[in-house]
């Protein structure tokens, strides 16, 4: 059983990271940008699901994918709600909880193959951790400005 929550969850990871990097670079107006960020969303609730129930299977081995799942789909959900919803400062809520959701999966295929990834397999356990974040964060900053600061004319 727990195989085949790994084949799903592969998979599904592996479309977060395509669909989301899609719609992290397409134009931000309905279609590829929405398309996308649809698939991602969608993939991700997929990518929890079967996080938990690998970890439930195998709490010893992982237990950090529950947590990473947890924290990092309330990212994505936040930032989902956020557009369709239409909150007040809905676009930073949407750009930086989707930006994080994307964090943590990239965090989470590094944490977990990184044996098998030259030069960065060299760095210190933690830096597996913090390195998706360290890059990440300045990109959300920029993007946040880009996109919500009031045009100066």
């Amino acid at each position: 059983m727990f195989n085949l929550f790994l084949i799903v969850h592969i998979i599904t990871g592996s479309i977060c990271l395509i669909s989301g990097l899609s719609a992290m670079t397409a134009r931000k107006k309905r279609g590829r940008h929405t398309i996308s960020g649809d698939i991602y969303h969608g993939s991700y609730v997929v990518v929890l699901v079967t996080s938990i129930a690998m970890a439930v299977l195998h709490w010893e081995e992982s237990a950090h994918l529950f947590y990473i799942a947890l924290f990092s789909y309330g990212l994505a959900f936040t930032g989902y709600l956020a557009v369709k919803m239409r909150w007040s400062n809905w676009l930073s809520f949407h750009l930086s909880g989707m930006a994080g959701s994307y964090i943590g999966i990239v965090t989470a295929v590094i944490i977990t193959n990184i044996s098998g990834i030259p030069v960065l397999n060299a760095l210190p356990e933690l830096w597996y951790w913090f390195l998706p974040t360290i890059i990440g964060t300045p990109l959300i900053i920029m993007t946040s400005r880009k996109y919500t600061s009031p045009k100066v004319r």
